[in-house]
């Protein structure tokens, strides 16, 4: 098939792939999604510093990111804050940033530098933990047989007691899979997401065993959560 036929066959089922794809070949539009992925709303002006680049410029490229429906923008008072649009558009950056390949900037200073250790230990992939502190969860839960973590991963029955005996809800009505593996970028792993990873992530910050450092999206294990995880998981000061 040359590629005239290619194309021609694209047009008689009626999908544009060519135009998504469009939208995340540029690498500023790109990093705005990948920095979007910590689940919170973004102003322009904070997207366009996160970029580098003028205001103006990032309002071009955030003007064609929600035209093309993979953000979604809010309106309150003067201020303009963009999300990801929906479930589908975090899954396909989160699948594209799992292909994609790793090229880690070199840290321009000493705090620089400890961000990005900090990132490495624990972050938010949008709405769950990750890092090497969201692998050592997965793992001792694993290990526990709270998850079955074979091809298809899913809650145990012992799991599902788990859950309800720690305080975490998982809840009801949801789409999205109770369990699912996403790939840790970081680690190049997959740890635990889906319905049941993001309760316990929400559980952990609102009970004040993770906090955010600053405006990143990296976390820090405090006091409390040390010895939450280790009560509830068994996991050493030295796996967090």
């Amino acid at each position: 098939m040359g590629d005239m036929d290619i194309e021609r066959a694209g047009q008689d089922v009626g999908v544009d792939l060519a135009a998504v794809a469009g939208l995340l070949a540029d690498g500023t539009r790109a990093a705005f999604c990948l920095a979007l992925l910590d689940g919170r709303a973004w102003t322009a002006s904070e997207l366009a510093r996160h970029a580098g680049i003028a205001p103006s410029t990032a309002t071009s490229h955030l003007n064609r990111l929600v035209g093309g429906g993979l953000l979604v923008e809010e309106r309150h008072g003067r201020h303009r804050y963009l999300r990801l649009a929906d479930r589908r558009v975090i899954e396909l950056i989160e699948s594209l940033a799992e292909l994609a390949p790793r090229n880690a900037p070199r840290p321009r200073s000493l705090s620089a530098s400890g961000r990005q250790q900090a990132l490495a230990r624990a972050w938010l992939c949008y709405d769950h933990l990750a890092g090497s502190v969201a692998l050592a969860i997965t793992d001792a839960m694993v290990g526990r047989e709270l998850l079955a973590w074979g091809t298809e991963p899913s809650l145990t029955d012992r799991g599902t007691a788990w859950l309800a005996e720690t305080g975490i809800t998982v809840p009801n009505g949801s789409r999205r899979p109770l369990v699912r593996a996403c790939l840790d970028w970081t680690e190049r792993r997959p740890h635990l997401a889906g319905a049941v990873g993001a309760a316990l992530s929400g559980h952990a910050l609102t009970a004040g065993w993770v906090t955010r450092i600053g405006t990143t999206r990296a976390l820090a294990v405090t006091a409390a959560g040390r010895r939450a995880f280790q009560d509830h998981l068994g996991l050493s000061p030295a796996d967090l």
